[in-house]
């Protein structure tokens, strides 16, 4: 029988990159605290619909925000790890790394008393540690690269990388990946970024990319007999009310296509037995 699921993921982010930035200033802020509002809209959405959705959850927008994030873990959604100030790690040493992940793996715990068991990358950079650490601490599963577009696969370790000769890849492992893409993010479709060395994009119509959106499940169903697509938003960014209308859309011709929909823990179950 055909399987075709869609995981709806929300990066509840809040000020922290703006923080681990350093653009500490009142605008910058006022772009994350809007994310506040955004998950108060999403979660009424989710519920009304009788979703389940996935949130990576950095650990200071959990101590930050206790309510909000408290509401997403008791009206049955997955808390992902997803750095504690969102710090990017590549740019961290192997102990600072996993100092991270334990510090944002702590605020999980208190929050829904158990470890996460899904990891996403800040930036979707992972360093060369990454996996390693995720697979000493117990995750099941990462949710930053973009090998496939439908297809959970197993994540390597100690790739071999030269410039004068062929890739040469290391060993499968435990831990499994579920594939994400910058172009079913929402952030480089809508949010403007000024910022010296960083692209400006953003701001783009909603309805082209709802179309976009939901030609990509399209084809995952014309091309396989099981398939995951997973969107990757953002509470202060999609949490706008045309971006909102979009999503209300996409939820609807997700299911008129026939779309199961799923958090990520739940279609790792359903896509790896």
């Amino acid at each position: 029988m055909p399987t075709h699921l869609v995981c709806l993921t929300f990066d509840f982010d809040t000020v922290s990159p703006w923080i681990n930035r350093g653009e500490a200033t009142p605008t910058p802020l006022s772009r994350g605290e809007f994310g506040v509002v955004g998950a108060d809209r999403l979660l009424r959405l989710l519920q009304r619909r009788g979703l389940r959705s996935t949130w990576f959850i950095p650990g200071h927008t959990i101590e930050t925000y206790p309510d909000v994030c408290d509401r997403v873990h008791r009206s049955g959604h997955e808390v992902g790890h997803h750095g504690y100030l969102h710090e990017p790690p590549a740019t961290l040493t192997r102990d600072q790394e996993a100092a991270v992940l334990d510090r944002g793996s702590d605020c999980i715990r208190r929050l829904t008393g158990t470890a996460p068991a899904g990891y996403r990358s800040p930036a979707w950079d992972l360093s060369p540690h990454t996996v390693d650490l995720l697979l000493e601490r117990g995750f099941r599963y990462d949710s930053s690269l973009m090998g496939h577009d439908h297809r959970p696969y197993r994540c390597r370790t100690s790739d071999v990388v030269t410039a004068d000769g062929p890739m040469r890849f290391g060993p499968e492992t435990e831990l499994w990946e579920m594939p994400i893409s910058w172009s079913t993010d929402d952030h480089p479709h809508f949010e403007l970024v000024r910022r010296p060395g960083a692209p400006v994009q953003g701001l783009r119509r909603a309805g082209d990319v709802l179309e976009n959106w939901l030609d990509d499940f399209r084809y995952m169903t014309r091309e396989e007999e099981r398939g995951l697509l997973t969107y990757t938003m953002h509470p202060q960014v999609i949490g706008r009310g045309h971006r909102m209308l979009m999503l209300e859309r996409l939820i609807d011709g997700l299911s008129e296509l026939g779309a199961r929909f799923a958090r990520l823990d739940e279609a790792l179950e359903v896509m790896t037995t």
